[in-house]
């Protein structure tokens, strides 16, 4: 991609920050978090835990969301992101394969997939989605991009992002889970070493 310098920046930004706005505060979505909130709250109950998964950006999200809910609002949630595992399976099963094969070595019954892809079309993100379906795992998508993206009819609950932007559909995408994080947890301030969700 080329490099432009954007001489009016102050102009540049201030469209760039009416864009994040309106993907980022699209009241439709509400009712899907509150849903999403519902169903991880569920899952622990259950006894289940979330896995996260995504690619580049989106892993290093899995990731994050991975450790807060665990700790924040006392959801046991897994990442894949180890270099080990994803090499190991992505060698041996197929890059494609290689998140479809750690959810069918790693999840039990109970258990919750939120898968997260930008642009809603990853194969890998879809084998998963598709093998997580097959094992009556129910599935949580965010997506971006094209209203009509694949990922998007694969999930039981889909969050979908209108924007075509990388950066607004990534951050977006980690300003509402950690929402829904914090809505289980019951606040937006609280200290971080405290009990936040008592279990039920």
């Amino acid at each position: 991609m080329k490099r432009t310098s954007i001489q009016d920046g102050d102009t540049w930004l201030h469209a760039y920050f009416d864009k994040t706005r309106l993907a980022l505060f699209d009241d439709a979505v509400i009712p899907q978090m509150i849903e999403l909130r519902d169903r991880a709250i569920a899952t622990a109950d259950a006894g289940g835990k979330i896995i996260f998964a995504g690619n580049g950006a989106s892993a290093s999200i899995a990731s994050h969301c991975a450790v807060d809910f665990t700790k924040q609002a006392k959801v046991q949630a897994i990442s894949f992101n180890e270099a080990n595992l994803i090499t190991c399976f992505a060698n041996d099963y197929g890059f494609e394969n290689w998140i479809a094969r750690a959810i069918e070595a790693y999840a039990g019954k109970d258990d919750l997939v939120v898968l997260i892809s930008s642009s809603g079309k990853s194969p890998n993100m879809l084998c998963a989605a598709a093998h997580s379906k097959s094992q009556g795992l129910p599935v949580v998508t965010f997506s971006g991009f094209a209203e009509d993206n694949p990922l998007r009819a694969s999930g039981d609950l889909n969050l979908w992002v209108d924007s075509r932007s990388y950066n607004i559909v990534e951050c977006t995408h980690m300003f509402w889970l950690m929402m829904v994080c914090d809505l289980i947890v019951g606040s937006a301030e609280y200290e971080v070493t405290q009990e936040s969700r008592t279990p039920s």
